[in-house]
Parts: structure tokens; C-alpha cells; sequence
């Protein structure tokens, strides 16, 4: 087993951790103490790039399903149902591809601490190698190992797998999204203000794969349903050259595009507060929520600093950044 040290645990990115801080462990395993290092290797074979319609990161990642017994991570066996599920570095062709791992776990926890996005509990963990994974806590099973009911958009647009999902996820716009919110949810004005910020946050953090099943509604214990935590959430431009919105229509539906788009060809603030008015939020508290994500966050670039991301790809995840915090603070009307 490879020997290393850690400056920062590896969930909440916090200073003067060597391995999972008390909250970690908390959040992640219900207080168990758990090693960063798992006890167990991987000998796996993920799709290739070309065996996919559309580059998606989160389409060619092998994912593997675990258990926690006692305090040990282990692979689940026929029957078992998964507590946590495993991403380890793809056998891909992306740039930067041994930092997908990284990046997904920085961005998740941004969202969860900087931007109050509620997200799936997530972690990095380590090979004995020393080669990191992604880990993320399943949120559909409850304590007693019942099954809350998720539905992806794709699935509530009535896409499946059969009928060309695979790239039929991509079609449509979030303002379609918007819709099949407002059709399937009661407390529609509290949780399309949760996916206007999820928009937003995918936006300012480059997240080109933001697509129908990427996003989720899950079952309350009531019975309602409501957006499920976040989850697929990293800065996909990293990787590969994508775009700024996964649907292929954008934000808006029907070809709409506002004054600032026909003339800059760059989503910007008077997109995001029109888009917001158009789904249903109230002009005064789409501004709030609009200047909330254009501030500048000192903790942001702290957790950049924190993260488990290499020096150069720090570099390039910051400049992209400050380039759609640039953006966002741009209005045409304005100018």
C-alpha cells in the first residue's frame, strides 16, 4: 500500500486533515471512523469515447456499488442493494482525465457550502495505489433500506434508453425543464427556485452535461415530489470542448432569444433574469438570487486552493470561473 499524506480532508476540502474530518465521517457514515484508503483495487473496462453519440463524462464513467460493513467499504454482492456509489478515473480519452475524480468532488462541495445547492454527500477516496475515486452516498434509500421513488427528466419527458435516450436526453430546453417541474411538483414556487440556482450554478462552474438525466425529482415521505440533491455536478470544459448549455435549445423554448443573446451570442445577466421570470420567479427575487451568484466568493477560491486538482488544472478551473463570474455580471440594457 502507497504511503501518502493528506493536508486537507478529503470531503470538506478542510485544512489539517490527513484523512476524513469528524463531519465527514458524519455525513458520509453515520459517525463510523472509515479509511480514506480503500481495501480493495479495481480491474475494470469503461466505454470508450467513441462508443457514445455525444461526448458525456458521466456516460463513460464506470460506476460500482458499495456497501459499508462495520467500518470497512466493500463491493456489494448478488442481491445487495449499494449504499455508496464508486467512480474511479475513466479509461477514456479526455484531457486531464486521471482529474475527473477531482473536479466532480470540488465542484459538489462548492455547491453544497458556497452556494447552498443541497447535493448527494460526496468524498474523494483512495486506492491503495494511491489513485483517487469518487464516492457519493446514494439518497434514495432510506434507514431502513426503503426505497424512495426518483424520477430523471428524461424519464418524465417520456425518453428512455429504448427510444434513443442516450442523446435524446441532450434535446429540449430548461425552460421544458421548467414545465415538467410545474407539472409533477405542488411545491412548484419553492423548487423551481432550487433549479433556477442549479442553472445558475452549472453556468458560473462550466457544466456542459447538464442534461435531462442529470436532473431528478424524489419522492418525500409525504408523498410529494421534489428536486432531488444534486448530483454529476464538475466543470466539464476541463475535459473536453463542450458547450455552455447541455440542451441543444438552451435556456429558452421556441427559439426565443433576448436582446442580449442576438447580439452577443453569450448567455449573460439579462438571460438568466428573463429565463427566471419566464419559469415562474417573481423579477425581485430573481435578482437576488442573481446577485448572490455573481459575488466573488474568497471561500471559492479557497476550496480551488484546498482541492485535490493538480496546480495547472487550479489554474485553468479558476480562469474559467472568473470568466463566467465576468459573464453573469454583464448586462446588455445596461451597457
Amino acid at each position: 500500500m502507497t504511503d501518502f499524506t493528506l493536508k486537507y480532508c478529503p470531503s470538506t476540502l478542510k485544512e489539517g486533515f490527513d484523512t476524513f474530518s469528524p463531519l465527514a465521517l458524519k455525513r458520509l457514515f453515520g459517525g463510523k471512523v472509515v479509511n480514506h484508503i480503500l481495501p480493495f483495487s479495481l480491474d475494470y473496462s469503461a466505454k470508450s469515447i467513441s462508443e457514445v453519440q455525444r461526448i458525456s463524462i458521466s456516460g463513460v464513467q464506470e460506476k460500482v456499488s458499495l456497501l459499508l460493513e462495520k467500518n470497512v467499504l466493500r463491493l456489494i454482492k448478488a442481491n445487495e442493494h449499494g449504499q455508496y456509489i464508486l467512480k474511479p478515473i475513466p479509461n477514456s480519452r479526455f484531457t486531464a482525465v486521471d482529474e475527473i475524480p477531482a473536479n466532480e468532488h470540488l465542484t459538489m462541495q462548492l455547491a453544497k457550502q458556497i452556494y447552498k445547492i443541497e447535493t448527494s454527500e460526496n468524498s474523494l477516496i483512495f486506492f491503495p495505489d494511491s489513485s483517487a475515486a469518487y464516492l457519493t452516498k446514494r439518497f434514495d434509500y432510506q434507514k431502513n433500506s426503503q426505497k424512495l421513488v426518483v424520477e430523471d427528466f428524461a424519464t418524465l419527458a417520456g425518453i428512455s434508453s429504448l427510444k434513443g435516450g442516450s442523446s435524446l436526453k441532450y434535446e429540449g430546453s430548461y425552460e421544458d425543464m421548467a414545465a415538467l417541474i410545474k407539472k409533477y411538483v405542488v411545491a412548484y414556487s419553492v423548487e423551481i427556485e432550487k433549479f433556477f440556482r442549479l442553472v445558475l450554478f452549472n453556468y458560473l462552474f462550466s457544466n456542459g452535461d447538464a442534461h435531462l438525466k442529470n436532473f431528478s425529482l424524489i419522492e418525500t415521505l409525504n408523498g410529494d415530489m421534489i428536486l432531488s440533491p444534486a448530483y454529476d455536478l464538475l466543470c466539464t470544459r476541463l475535459h473536453v470542448s463542450d458547450f455552455d448549455m447541455a440542451t441543444e435549445d438552451g435556456l429558452f423554448s421556441n427559439d426565443y432569444e433576448t436582446e442580449s443573446y442576438q447580439a452577443n451570442a453569450f448567455y449573460a445577466y439579462d438571460d438568466f433574469l428573463d429565463f427566471a421570470i419566464k419559469i415562474g420567479i417573481t423579477p425581485k427575487r430573481a435578482k437576488n438570487i442573481l446577485l448572490f451568484f455573481q459575488q466573488d466568493y474568497s471561500q471559492t477560491r479557497q476550496m480551488i486552493a484546498h482541492s485535490f486538482l493538480s496546480e495547472e488544472t487550479k489554474k485553468i478551473y479558476s480562469d474559467l470561473y472568473f470568466n463566467k463570474l465576468k459573464l453573469l455580471g454583464y448586462s446588455y440594457l445596461k451597457v
